[in-house]
């Protein structure tokens, strides 16, 4: 397919608001494509690329070439050329890569290149996003959507399943089974106010401990084992003693969902930086392991002994892990039976004031009779948190002063949107130590597409937990809405900006103040 083409859509997508047409444009571009053309296709709609980081900013970026006349680059072509940029490292790279970038641009047209700066600098805001492709997938292909969606999800990868389906027609969604070895994309919780809130809008329901740790999935065959992050990262190796917990339990196949988390000698959760370095850590993995420890405790089971439990109710699900994991591996929970029931909401209060003083982070309701969606933030898992956090994307940091002088210190904050694209909702320069202001500096800009003054504009990649005291009115920002006395937390390295807040949610735990 030719690259002009997918830019053409791009344009045409991100020119119409109505959803049935943006899905019938790219319908109509699924029809189009080969199967080979589909890993890149799908990325490059969504405003990603497949190979992540590339080495490439604003600088470069913006040097000026001529276009040429007339379209000859394909998909594959373009995706071979930035796979070579994001191979260019050592003496001479930036060189390199302004060659490169200036034969990539010379070999486009006009059209060509603005999507090309779009995509590289990470500003593609198109609204082609996947739940989108999966509605154009289904219409290309005659598939049903619903079928479409589930594979997806089992998949854990949309390019997955639309190679598979333009290749073989919807006879080819019968392949995507959950199986072990091979993550699905977790099920998550929308936002409630309070524990008394999310039992009236869930109706009987568990509310279990909402840990302050990393979300895996732990996957056993016999004697192997596979640990995986909520992004379906495998960082088996990095865990031994998470390997070593799922070969002691008495099942050989199963599919488990929950957290590992570094607890301290009194059993308190430790900081969760403490958490997420020790997951990351890829070196010295022995030595990480015997300074900070962590633990596993699972709340779900997806699949035991080769049995798909997805769409089972969460009671049957929970009846299954029981069986299987030992109550100290088990998250702590409570079940409100009957919401009718004068002490239901009371217990519930107390069962978050308890974990609270635990040292965890607060609770999620779960309704006892909903499955498993897996990849979807459903209506059926509530959270609730003491203080209001959201997870935002950083669009832009500015140049501290003072004793901050050197430092990206000022981050611009923003909520995703229906789009596809992302609303500001204010900034803060607040809760950062020396620490965290060195590394946001040179992590932002290592992803930086523009300077203007003091503000550095950066490829909406980093996901923040911002903890706020409320919102208030502001015809300032597109929302209509500002945050109040915002501070930075922490940095969500294991969230996409996929995962981020959207405004929508925001607005609803406000909903006195919607525009």
């Amino acid at each position: 397919m030719l690259f002009a083409r997918l830019a053409q859509v791009s344009q045409e997508v991100a020119a119409t608001s109505a959803r049935t047409r943006k899905t019938a444009l790219l319908a109509e571009l699924f029809r189009d494509a080969e199967a080979a053309d589909v890993p890149v296709v799908i990325p490059y709609l969504a405003g990603r690329l497949p190979q992540g980081r590339i080495g490439v900013g604003w600088k470069v970026l913006s040097r000026p070439v001529d276009p040429a006349e007339e379209p000859t680059l394909t998909v594959r072509d373009v995706d071979a050329r930035l796979t070579g940029l994001a191979a260019v490292s050592g003496p001479g790279s930036q060189a390199e890569r302004v060659r490169l970038v200036g034969e990539l641009m010379g070999a486009a047209t006009e059209a060509e290149q603005r999507f090309l700066l779009g995509l590289i600098s990470g500003e593609v805001r198109q609204g082609a996003l996947d739940a989108l492709a999966v509605e154009g997938l289904a219409q290309a292909t005659g598939a049903p959507v619903a079928d479409v969606r589930r594979a997806v999800m089992l998949a854990g990868s949309l390019q997955t399943v639309a190679s598979a389906l333009l290749a073989d027609g919807p006879a080819a969604l019968d392949a995507f089974r959950l199986t072990v070895g091979r993550p699905v994309l977790p099920m998550l919780a929308h936002t409630a106010s309070s524990v008394t809130e999310g039992i009236g809008r869930l109706g009987p329901c568990a509310v279990e401990e909402k840990l302050d740790g990393i979300r895996v999935q732990v996957h056993r065959d016999g004697d192997t084992v596979r640990v995986y992050t909520r992004t379906l990262d495998d960082i088996t190796g990095r865990l031994p003693e998470v390997v070593a917990a799922a070969r002691d339990l008495p099942r050989e196949r199963f599919v488990l969902d929950g957290e590992v988390i570094a607890l301290d000698a009194d059993g308190r959760p430790r900081a969760f930086q403490e958490t997420a370095g020790r997951v990351s850590s890829r070196v010295d993995v022995a030595a990480a392991a015997a300074a900070v420890p962590v633990s596993p405790v699972f709340f779900d089971a997806l699949l035991v002994d080769g049995r798909d439990l997805l769409d089972l109710p969460l009671t049957e699900r929970h009846a299954e892990l029981v069986r299987l994991v030992p109550e100290p591996m088990r998250v702590r929970r409570t079940v409100v039976a009957d919401p009718a029931d004068p002490a239901a909401a009371p217990a519930g209060e107390t069962f978050l004031a308890d974990t609270l003083e635990r040292g965890h982070e607060g609770v999620v309701l779960k309704a006892l009779d909903a499955p498993y969606s897996a990849g979807r933030r459903g209506a059926s898992w509530l959270k609730v948190k003491p203080v209001h956090t959201l997870d935002l994307v950083v669009l832009a940091a500015e140049w501290g002063s003072g004793r901050r002088t050197g430092k990206l210190s000022n981050l611009h904050l923003a909520a995703r949107t229906p789009d596809g694209s992302f609303a500001m909702l204010g900034k803060t320069f607040k809760g950062m130590t020396d620490a965290m202001l060195a590394w946001q500096t040179e992590y932002l800009l290592g992803i930086a597409t523009r300077e203007e003054g003091p503000v550095v504009t950066v490829r909406p990649e980093l996901v923040v937990e911002i903890a706020y005291d409320g919102l208030q009115r502001s015809t300032r920002y597109p929302a209509g809405v500002a945050l109040r006395f915002a501070r930075l937390l922490r940095y969500r390295e294991d969230k996409t900006p996929a995962e981020a807040d959207t405004v929508e949610t925001v607005l609803a735990a406000h909903p006195g103040l919607a525009p």
